[in-house]
């Protein structure tokens, strides 16, 4: 565990760095882009969100259900060859990037179609601005695929630091990109007026600090201890074996991705009107902090765990890491749930422009918040049944959850004024995940048997008592501030300012009460974050 320990703290340091340079490249990005339109001519935020989102679609699509659920247990297993797995890895980087290279090619040809698929109902003036976008954004996809490859193989050989800490490089290059922008050509709202000049500064920002993000990657390649060389001959690679594994991930990645085109398209009817796409990204960017932070930084280590559990035949170790899992990601996550709950006004202003957009963007990750545990907890989940070499059960559920997220945003889009639109369609993907959480653990519990969480089951129980209370001293903090119209929704900085406030009294409040109550998990907490300082 220990080794546990010392991986899941260089992880969650590096994605806890990630993450705040990260929210300081989105807020400036919102500075230069605003999130919500003020007025009919606004929208350039949707379009660039549209734009700058097509490439992780399509590489999730052809390239990331594959790397996590079948790379990471193939590479553990070709590391017993006599040469540690170097030939394996060889083939496979070979054809990694040889079908990214084809495929973002593919995609910068089809670009008007994609842009059409995504953005049918926004007007022409931001179409065309999207497209514009699509051209420089695109090239990502095959710069996406070369960073999670490459991170994917050194995760698997027991190297995770670097794969956290390099998107770093990618923030700090699209901050400076971004205020860049700003400083030559101010607070661009609506999408009439760019001149190529414009485009190339926001959109080429945004590509070249993922190619940044990938390239610092090649500086750790030693620590994997491989030696690698084009190699052409994928006959040996498995192809077949792989294939038939990836078959279910590809259909699982293609049936989610529907799901988001249906979302997205849908909503793009709001922009100019109100919270659209940018805004529910926004939000789901704030919604992915504290899981990328917690879930990331603790289940990416216990998946090399799990998996490892699997070849050796030892149930028993993986039902007991599954529980361990289950209760550190709890006590982390339902403080961090309390926290941006009491805290969501100030939140939603730091990327907003007033207390009224602010309310609106509130909403939306409202509506995303009600399913924060469940799909931190169906992580673990999803991972053990990757770390069975199950792909086909994963894709089951995810599909499942696909069809009710698409059926609830056409109910929404149907059902809702326009203004309202983003937290209908935002509310039905977390009912759709909580259902998915629900089938997942059953169609776990027919794989393996009796899956011993009950004991998790009573310690996230023990925290959520612990939780709300102390989301409501946060809360009531922020009405003592003066409520939707206080000091903290004024301007950013005291958005920033307030929110830390009350985040840190709702966490005080949490852990007093946790240890009011004698949660033994406070102590394994406390070992952690006493391990996360040290690293």
């Amino acid at each position: 565990m220990s080794g546990i320990g010392r991986a899941g703290a260089t992880v969650a340091a590096g994605t806890l760095v990630s993450r705040i340079t990260g929210l300081v490249r989105n807020v400036v990005l919102a500075a230069a882009l605003p999130v919500i339109a003020s007025n009919a001519t606004g929208g350039a935020a949707d379009a660039f969100a549209i734009a700058n989102q097509l490439p992780n679609n399509i590489y999730a699509i052809i390239s990331s259900g594959l790397l996590a659920g079948v790379i990471v247990p193939q590479i553990i297993q070709a590391a017993k060859h006599r040469d540690g797995g170097s030939a394996f890895v060889s083939k496979l980087l070979t054809l990694g990037l040889t079908a990214l290279f084809a495929a973002t090619v593919i995609a910068v040809v089809a670009a008007p179609l994609l842009v059409f698929a995504f953005g049918s109902r926004l007007g022409p003036e931001a179409s065309a601005l999207t497209l514009a976008f699509a051209y420089w954004c695109l090239p990502q996809l095959l710069f996406y695929g070369m960073y999670a490859l490459l991170g994917e193989i050194l995760n698997a050989r027991g190297v995770f630091g670097p794969f956290a800490w390099s998107p770093i490089v990618n923030n700090v290059v699209s901050i400076i990109g971004f205020l860049a922008f700003i400083w030559l050509f101010g607070v661009q709202e609506g999408v009439v007026g760019w001149t190529p000049t414009m485009v190339a500064v926001i959109a080429g920002t945004a590509t070249l600090g993922i190619i940044a993000q990938a390239a610092v990657l090649l500086f750790f390649w030693r620590r994997a201890g491989l030696h690698v060389r084009p190699d052409f001959a994928w006959r040996g690679i498995g192809l077949r074996h792989i294939g038939r594994l990836a078959g279910w991930t590809f259909l699982m990645v293609v049936v989610g991705q529907l799901a988001g085109l249906v979302q997205t398209t849908l909503v793009s009817a709001a922009s100019s009107s109100g919270a659209s796409v940018a805004a529910m990204q926004y939000a789901w960017l704030v919604f992915m902090l504290p899981f990328s932070v917690i879930v990331l930084s603790i289940g990416t280590p216990y998946f090399t765990r799990l998996s490892e559990h699997v070849a050796q035949n030892r149930p028993d170790a993986l039902r007991s890491d599954l529980d361990s899992a289950t209760r550190t990601i709890g006590i982390f996550m339902v403080g961090a749930l309390a926290a941006v709950i009491a805290a969501i006004l100030p939140i939603s202003r730091v990327f907003t422009t007033g207390p009224e957009t602010a309310v609106s963007f509130a909403w939306v990750l409202a509506a995303y918040l009600v399913a924060l545990l469940p799909l931190s907890f169906q992580f673990v989940l999803q991972r053990t049944f990757y770390a069975h070499q199950d792909t086909r059960t994963p894709f089951v559920f995810t599909l499942v959850q696909a069809i009710l997220v698409a059926a609830t945003a056409l109910t929404a889009y149907l059902t809702l004024p326009v203004e309202q639109l983003a937290v209908g369609i935002a509310l039905g993907q977390s009912l759709a995940n909580i259902v998915q959480l629900v089938l997942a653990v059953a169609l776990l519990r027919r794989k393996i048997g009796v899956l011993g969480l009950g004991g998790a089951v009573r310690a996230v129980a023990r925290f959520v008592i612990a939780g709300v209370p102390a989301a409501a001293a946060g809360w009531g903090v922020v009405v003592a501030f003066g409520g939707p119209t206080g000091w903290p929704l004024q301007s950013r900085e005291a958005a920033l300012l307030g929110g830390a406030i009350v985040g840190v009294t709702t966490l005080g409040v949490y852990v007093c009460i946790l240890a009011v109550l004698r949660a033994p998990e406070l102590a394994v907490a406390g070992r952690a974050l006493r391990r996360f300082r040290r690293r």
